[in-house]
């Protein structure tokens, strides 16, 4: 099996704040179930910034319909964290 990065962010919405997982076009075979790996990349990333902070700088410095770029997180797909480049975002660009 191969790691695979995965692009994160948090879309604002009117009604909510989306979770987004930019997933590579060439991801490795051993992902099989899309809904799982979403999961599995979501885990990593509130266990490595703290969720509550993150949605608070959106909600203050982001537009509705923007998206918060918040990094990438390299996965193995037994779930394993190999890196991750992951910060607070800042404000809309």
């Amino acid at each position: 099996m191969c790691a695979d990065t995965f692009g994160v962010g948090v879309r604002l919405t009117e009604e909510e704040f989306e979770f987004v997982v930019g997933v590579p076009s060439d991801i490795d075979a051993g992902w099989t179930d899309p809904e799982e790996f979403q999961s599995l990349v979501a885990e990593a990333v509130w266990e490595r910034l703290d969720r509550r902070a993150v949605l608070a700088s959106i909600a203050e410095r982001f537009e509705t319909g923007k998206t918060a770029t918040l990094g990438t997180v390299t996965l193995d797909p037994d779930g394993t964290v190999i890196t991750h480049e992951l910060d607070v975002p800042d404000r809309d660009e």
